[in-house]
């Protein structure tokens, strides 16, 4: 079971997500109306997962997820919207969003994108993952290439692999492995392993096209 903290300022949308996450088996431990009660109720929130729509009252979700940032919460958070811009998702990814789930999604996504979201890994609907693309490689260098052992890393970091397993895996240390890690944000223009795993396809591609 999932415990979650759902903000949305809409009452019809916030009481069916939370009859549909309840029979499907979550647990939801708060509820929020406008970003700034969000942020207040978050912080003393035992949540697995943070569900935000981006548009509120008092602070959007974006200002929600940049709030829980700065005093270290780092708690996988979601977006939930009916639209997005460009500029909110280069923000949302250089502040390690977990997902973006459009409300036109099928209710059944949704519930898998939390289950892949509490594991660790992250969730990009299939309507916004060229856009997402796009938007996270503005910043990264055209001179990307990657050896096997880093392209291998990306592979697994986009699994939802902890360090730990990583460097079970790769017959490693933790240390090691967060050094790699380290190198490849340099070396791709990421800042964290949120945005690494969401454009990992495109950068193990055009990775293994200028080894070629």
């Amino acid at each position: 079971m999932t415990k979650i903290f759902l903000a949305d300022d809409h009452p019809m949308v916030q009481t069916a997500l939370e009859s549909l996450l309840r029979r499907r088996g979550e647990e939801i431990v708060g509820c929020a109306t406008s970003g700034a009660d969000a942020l207040e109720e978050i912080a003393s929130s035992d949540a697995d997962v943070i569900i935000l729509d981006v548009q509120m009252p008092g602070g959007s979700g974006i200002d929600v997820l940049s709030g829980m940032r700065k005093r270290g919460d780092n708690r996988p958070a979601m977006l939930l919207t009916a639209a997005i811009s460009d500029e909110t998702i280069s923000k949302a990814l250089a502040l390690g969003v977990s997902g973006m789930v459009l409300k036109s999604t099928d209710p059944k996504m949704l519930i898998d994108a939390i289950d892949v979201v509490s594991k660790g890994g992250t969730w990009i609907d299939k309507a916004l993952r060229d856009r997402v693309a796009a938007a996270s490689s503005k910043a990264a260098s055209p001179r990307r290439v990657l050896t096997d052992r880093q392209r291998e890393l990306v592979s697994l970091v986009q699994q939802g692999l902890k360090n730990r397993e990583i460097a079970e895996r790769l017959k490693t240390t933790e240390g090691t492995v967060k050094a790699y890690l380290h190198a490849i944000f340099d070396k791709v223009g990421v800042e964290n392993r949120t945005e690494l795993a969401m454009k990992a396809d495109q950068i193990i591609g055009q990775s293994g096209e200028s080894d070629s």
